[in-house]
């Protein structure tokens, strides 16, 4: 494969040392004539870059420049073209939340990560959830909850106490946020083919906010998620640093401990 490069790059100190050493020795393609979208930065900044250019249809390889990096390879600058080459290919497809807010207006977004709602005040968010027209929870009286993909599974999920999902389980992790009431219950989870709808019990005294990974909106009276399977994002990855391997190490962990 003839390597296109095209760099997109945060703004931290260590994205731009790598800036530095790393794109002298490329030839840089526009994002159009580009074959690769090469993203220096964390977690955080993949996932705002995958939505910003989803509509672009390339695949991305992400370099990490920020903390833990999970979407990330690992920083680089010999041969990257190299390993770019012999990446590995995940396919993902994003969840999806149809908003409602108190106001009746309505809001649309996409996650790669997790849907989450959250109390919005001082008073815990009283919340019922539904997957179609079954009722999994009549009132959850928590902080909040949220709805995880297997690729973000171990992300806030994770530090929820939720399930960590392998890529091909086609599962969906929904999860509570500080439960308590009913105080034992865990989250449990679901097929991605399901449709599921959080409404908010008590829209004036106990106002909840959705957010999808990095987009907030505030007083929502109920939200439908579920995934988009006509959306795919398509990330690269070092055979020896898989996506798949990432989860696989988080789950031998979380048994160990």
């Amino acid at each position: 494969m003839n390597i296109k490069p095209h760099f997109i790059i945060d703004e931290s100190s260590e994205s731009k040392k790598l800036k530095k050493t790393s794109l002298k020795k490329f030839k840089i393609y526009s994002l159009k004539k580009s074959n690769v979208i090469i993203v220096f930065g964390g977690d955080g900044f993949m996932l705002h870059t995958l939505k910003k250019l989803r509509k672009n249809n390339k695949p991305f390889y992400g370099i990490n420049t920020g903390t833990y990096g999970f979407l990330m390879n690992k920083p680089k600058t010999k041969e990257l073209l190299k390993y770019i080459s012999k990446a590995k290919p995940i396919t993902i497809s994003p969840l999806e939340m149809m908003v409602k807010t108190k106001n009746n207006k309505s809001k649309k977004s996409i996650a790669i990560n997790e849907i989450s709602m959250f109390r919005q005040s001082k008073q815990t968010a009283s919340l019922k959830i539904l997957k179609g027209k079954k009722t999994i929870i009549k009132k959850l009286i928590s902080d909040g909850v949220l709805v995880s993909t297997p690729a973000g599974s171990t992300a806030y999920n994770l530090s929820v106490h939720g399930p960590i999902l392998s890529l091909n389980s086609n599962k969906l992790a929904i999860t509570p946020i500080s439960p308590f009431r009913p105080r034992r219950w865990k989250g449990c989870v679901v097929s991605n083919k399901s449709i599921i709808n959080i409404k908010n019990l008590n829209i004036n005294k106990r106002p909840v906010s959705v957010v999808a990974d990095n987009l907030e909106v505030r007083n929502a009276k109920e939200v439908k998620i579920y995934i988009n399977k006509k959306i795919k994002f398509t990330l690269l990855y070092d055979s020896s640093n898989s996506l798949n391997k990432k989860i696989k190490i988080e789950q031998a962990r979380r048994e160990i401990n």
